[in-house]
């Protein structure tokens, strides 16, 4: 097996709501793995902790605002691409400030924690499907 040439750290939210449902985005067109459905969030840049990458993502993606507190570390996907190495903390978060609207997204949509199995995800996402499944 080849290894990935390099480390690549995004970091991702499972928003949940009063009904807990997780929020889902769908990839647009033009970025790899379009169509799909993902958590919102993105790169960790260089001298960003996770926690601060992820508020940056939430107001640029979506328009919200969310406190650092807010932010309870759930669990990370370590996943091999065929040109990288995927590592994500993933976060869930209950409260944030502002109207969640898709600002770089195709679609958004709340979907049930045992329903999100039946939606394509990018294969990074998709086992952390099951443990959102046993919190919620």
């Amino acid at each position: 097996m080849t290894r990935p040439s390099r480390l690549l750290l995004v970091v991702a939210c499972a928003l949940v709501d009063a009904d807990n449902r997780v929020l889902l985005a769908r990839r647009p067109e033009g970025k790899s793995m379009a169509g799909l459905w993902e958590f919102p969030g993105g790169k960790v840049r260089a001298g960003e902790t996770p926690e601060h990458a992820l508020i940056r993502e939430l107001r640029e993606e979506l328009g919200i605002d969310v406190s650092e507190a807010c932010l309870a570390p759930f669990t990370f996907a370590s996943h091999a691409y065929r040109d990288f190495h995927l590592l994500m903390p993933l976060y869930v978060c209950r409260q944030w400030n502002g109207v969640i609207a898709p600002r770089e997204h195709a679609d958004l949509a709340w979907v049930r924690p045992r329903r999100m199995g039946s939606w394509p995800m990018p294969p990074a996402d998709a086992p952390l499907v099951a443990m959102l499944c046993d919190l919620l």
